[in-house]
């Protein structure tokens, strides 16, 4: 099949990443008259705006994939034709009525069946947005050069809530972004409707992303303001067709700041009723409104422990006034205290796992993958399965704060399924986080995942044609988390870049290796929280001070002359308690803990055995090292995929100049900030060590007091 692939060598394209993953190349010659066979005509409704919108993108990705636009015709008229729609829109459909209502109102049907004696190809939903989601498959099938003889596919969403957090401000600025500023040009809203909203919606859709928050967790109360509601309207009017329904961060404290009330305490009856009115203005603005993600008591937010009420008070506050309305509270777990604890990692299951049962049916508490903060490796967080009677929200980060911003290729998918995978053991084995998430473990129909979105005005949209791969990672995962990471890239890279595995194949090795590369040159056997102040760029492994001593690396770390690492078992700060009992006692045990959890839950002496036969000290050097001869790799790995040899040969499976140059120029950064990474950590660790470096061990190029030194008062994305 792929032979006809390299057919088409010559078709390769300048192209600057803005299509994503729905570029519709041509098909090859031989391979686009197969498949034109079956799809050359189309029987498709247009009566509503989503009906409108799937009917123009099987248009526009059967023109680019085929070469020629299908012909709309009203019945069917020969093997040829493809038929969508749903049992109200089609009498085509409508014999289906029955089995496509076990498929729920997103779920869809691709199959090849018998219509009036013809066989043809079939995408049928119960509902508008399950046809537009069938579509956006069947078109992902085409790219990836999948057959359709045979088709039979049933899907449906395993989440219920799978959102994008944009932490995007007022004034364009993006916390954490590095994509460059905010999507939305609230200046010239609502009058001017930017097409890439509909791009956008475009890419979420294909992907199954239901939702979108549309300002930044730390959030303004003016995002409340009705002149901010009729901006945040005119993109709810832009997304809606695409399923996408809007929802916006609520600042707490909104009734002082808004409505002139000396309180917002949430048993306050005139702030009750300040929210009551309030939802039913942004409900008479954006009548599909989703609801508030709201963060509180965390960080200098507001919330309702300024008041001495519990998070879900607060929480229970907004969910009654969203009741009437169908909308949700998707309320924070990410808090700390005022007062710095003995381990910071245990305030979320401190303060929320007490509240369990007490949260209104339409409040979901999202909570961050791990108990700390997005750092490149966290246990899974002790939440996840410790709070049965109320429905938990994954949240992880798209956007790299941690991970190399968008200049590292680093691929999230691994981490998200490492989490996913984890087993919490609450109701025994099996007991997965994805169970958890997915509502399955308690029964929960109220589920979700969130994202912190890494998407800005750049014209890659992320900063970085391969962070694409991780914005496509989280909504296939949110769709369905029990899903391969590998899988998932597969046709990620496939639709990015070529079908050919002599393309896909290294570059999803690539990818697939990216994440523990990062780790290694990072924060290698559970060392976190390690980069340099506020900016979060660059290592800082000696950064100590400051206001609070849970923002500083040597609180993590606790590095001395006799060892490394946290002591987080019982004879420390016990956090591995908030654990089952299970997993307690494997966390726990210096024996059975994995070795990249190693200094997360251990305080461990620099001459401990590890499973390679190395003392401790070898051993972590030589995982800073191994992260930068991963980089190397990757780098040897992409220049294979270069479009021209040394003797100007095109290679036939060749990547645009354009896209191979950038990516090439990324790699080199990477590299030169993970040797960066190893020195920097090398050099200071072994000035609290007092130990040689290993045999064969090169040492830092320069003295720790350099590194120290350097200062980068220009990193992107800082929000402080």
């Amino acid at each position: 099949m792929f032979a006809a692939w390299l057919a088409c060598a010559g078709s390769v394209r300048a192209e600057d990443g803005h299509a994503l993953w729905m570029r519709y190349v041509p098909l090859a010659p031989a391979l686009a008259a197969d498949r034109g066979t079956q799809l050359r005509e189309m029987v498709a409704p247009g009566h509503t705006p989503t009906q409108r919108v799937a009917r123009e993108e099987l248009v526009r990705g059967l023109t680019g994939l085929l070469g020629h636009a299908p012909t709309l015709r009203d019945t069917v008229a020969g093997d040829q034709t493809l038929v969508i729609g749903t049992p109200e829109s089609s009498p085509l459909i409508a014999p289906l009525r029955d089995e496509l209502a076990s498929l729920g109102t997103e779920g869809y049907l691709i199959r090849r069946a018998q219509q009036g004696g013809h066989q043809v190809t079939l995408v049928a939903a119960q509902k508008d947005i399950g046809v537009l989601y069938g579509v956006f498959h069947l078109l992902r099938l085409l790219q990836t050069g999948a057959a359709l003889e045979h088709l039979e596919l049933r899907e449906s969403p395993r989440v219920a809530l799978r959102v994008l957090d944009h932490w995007d401000n007022l004034d364009g600025h993006v916390e954490r972004g590095y994509a460059g500023r905010s999507l939305w040009d609230w200046q010239s809203l609502p009058e001017w409707r930017d097409p890439r909203y509909t791009d956008y919606a475009r890419a979420n859709a294909s992907i199954g992303i239901n939702g979108a928050v549309l300002n930044n967790v730390n959030a303004s109360a003016w995002s409340l303001a009705p002149d901010y509601l009729l901006k945040a309207a005119a993109i709810a009017d832009t997304l809606r067709p695409y399923g996408i329904r809007v929802y916006l961060s609520a600042r707490f404290s909104a009734p002082i700041e808004l409505g002139g009330l000396p309180t917002a305490d949430p048993l306050d009856p005139e702030v009750q009723r300040w929210w009551r009115s309030k939802v039913d203005e942004i409900y008479s603005r954006i009548p599909d409104f989703g609801g508030f993600l709201v963060k509180a008591n965390s960080e200098g937010q507001p919330g309702p422990q300024d008041y001495g009420r519990s998070h879900a008070e607060g929480a229970n506050l907004l969910a009654d006034a969203l009741a009437a309305h169908g909308g949700v509270v998707m309320w924070r777990a990410f808090v700390y205290a005022h007062d710095v604890p003995a381990d910071r990692t245990t305030q979320a299951y401190t303060e929320f796992k007490g509240l369990d049962g007490k949260f209104r049916s339409n409040v979901i508490v999202q909570v961050k993958n791990g108990p700390l903060d997005f750092q490149p490796r966290e246990p899974f967080h002790p939440l996840f399965g410790a709070m049965p009677r109320t429905p938990l929200m994954m949240e992880f980060q798209i956007t790299k704060e941690y991970l190399g911003f968008a200049t590292h290729l680093v691929y999230l998918g691994p981490l998200y399924e490492e989490v996913l995978r984890s087993d919490t053991h609450a109701r025994g084995e099996g007991s997965t986080v994805a169970r958890v998430i997915d509502g399955t473990l308690e029964g929960h129909a109220l589920t979700g995942m969130a994202g912190v979105a890494n998407i800005g005005n750049d014209r890659t949209w992320t900063g970085s044609h391969f962070d694409q791969a991780n914005w496509y990672v989280f909504g296939r995962l949110a769709w369905n988390p029990h899903q391969s990471a590998r899988d998932i890239a597969v046709d990620w890279a496939a639709m990015t870049f070529s079908p050919d595995p002599a393309v896909v194949r290294p570059i999803v090795d690539m990818m697939m290796n990216s994440r523990e590369a990062a780790v290694n040159y990072m924060t290698p056997l559970g060392l976190h929280h390690l980069m340099a102040r506020g900016h979060h760029y660059g290592p800082g492994p000696w950064v100590d001070g400051g206001p609070r001593a849970d923002w500083t690396s040597v609180y993590y770390h606790r590095a001395d002359r006799d060892g490394i690492g946290f002591d987080r078992t019982r004879g420390g700060s016990n956090a591995v308690a908030q654990y089952a009992p299970t997993v307690a006692a494997r966390f726990g045990d210096i024996a059975q803990v994995p070795e990249s959890l190693l200094l997360w839950f251990h305080h461990v002496p620099w001459d401990h055995r590890m499973a390679s036969g190395r003392p401790l000290w070898d051993e972590l050097v030589s995982r800073y090292s191994l992260g930068v001869r991963q980089v190397q790799a990757m780098q040897k790995t992409w220049a294979t995929l270069n479009p021209v040899e040394p003797g100007l040969t095109r290679l036939p499976f060749a990547i645009d100049p354009e896209r191979h140059a950038n990516i090439a120029a990324f790699l080199d950064i990477q590299l030169r900030e993970a040797q960066w990474w190893r020195d920097a950590s090398v050099s200071y660790f072994q000035s609290i060590s007092g130990r040689p470096l290993p045999a064969g061990e090169a040492a830092p190029p320069y003295p720790l007091s350099y590194y120290q030194s350097l200062q980068f008062p220009s990193a992107p994305g800082d929000g402080r």
